[in-house]
């Protein structure tokens, strides 16, 4: 049996083909909960990684993703939503997977331990960025390559994986393990490893938005309502924050060109949209700050 819990054998495993439909996927709900119990372990880790995140973020360096294989598509995952879902400008996030985004089609095992493609891909890693490198075996050549070459940089570094005494955690500023137990199906860690690292990845982010401002109340104070459904949300989020019904809060996102925290500042009592956004320029972005000024 392999000493690494990633690659073992599950105690439970033996018959697993000749056992019914329901026993099956019974085990295999087991094993993803399992894994998911594993990252309330790794809780003060990910504090840590999420304030490095953040003063990257905030000193105007850049969050970059990196990974290979399953660990690669769940850090793409997360890295992608972003934008979209906290306002943080795309430039300032960036995925490296191994083998390129244009190898997802098969998302083929060759590129993980390319370790020049690791080098050409690191090129543009820079002191203020902060580097979450991925991999559940905490060995793939690819993102520990990255590691390194973001370390000898100046780059803050988070590594990422589900076996203790990884040697991406000798290279890594804060480690995050993930102690998740064997997979049901041997090495197959696109299952409960992927999992585990799928609600870490959401942790650190949403924890790091929090901390930039990007979030009050439970709301996504940023978020970049680009269709209907959004507009709707951004407007309802106006209305419950400044305490209007969802004419008023139209009115003033209209008068705010979409911006929620502009909108609400509005709201508040700001004369215009450009006393609104020096109120936010003062408060660093955050809109508890920014409403204080006009609660006096």
């Amino acid at each position: 049996m392999s000493k690494n819990a990633t690659e073992a054998r599950h105690d439970n495993a033996i018959g697993l083909d000749q056992l019914e439909p329901s026993v099956v996927l019974r085990m295999l709900a087991d094993g993803q909960q399992a894994a998911a119990r594993t990252v309330t372990e790794a809780i003060p880790a990910i504090a840590a990684a999420a304030e490095l995140a953040t003063v990257a973020l905030r000193n105007g360096g850049r969050l970059i993703y990196v990974g290979a294989g399953s660990s690669g598509l769940m850090a793409m995952a997360d890295a992608l939503e972003l934008p979209g879902t906290y306002g943080i400008a795309r430039e300032r996030i960036m995925v490296l997977m191994a083998g390129g985004i244009t190898g997802l089609t098969d998302l083929a095992g060759g590129p993980e331990d390319d370790v020049a493609l690791a080098e050409r891909d690191a090129a543009s890693i820079a002191a203020n960025d902060c580097v979450i490198c991925v991999t559940a075996s905490g060995s793939t050549p690819y993102s520990l390559a990255i590691a390194r070459i973001a370390r000898l940089r100046g780059a803050k570094v988070i590594g990422l994986a589900n076996n203790a005494g990884a040697p991406l955690f000798d290279v890594a500023d804060v480690a995050v393990l993930l102690a998740t137990p064997p997979e049901v199906v041997a090495g197959s860690t696109r299952m409960g490893a992927g999992t585990a690292q799928k609600i870490a990845f959401n942790m650190l982010s949403t924890l790091t938005a929090i901390k930039l401002g990007h979030v009050h109340d439970g709301h996504m104070v940023d978020v970049r309502a680009d269709n209907e459904k959004l507009r709707i949300r951004a407007t309802r989020i106006v209305a419950e924050i400044a305490g209007i019904d969802m004419d008023a809060a139209g009115e003033r996102m209209r008068h705010a060109d979409g911006s929620v925290k502009v909108a609400v500042l509005l709201a508040a009592g700001a004369e215009n949209a450009k006393a609104a956004q020096a109120a936010l320029a003062r408060s660093g972005q955050v809109l508890r700050q920014a409403l204080a000024e006009f609660e006096k």
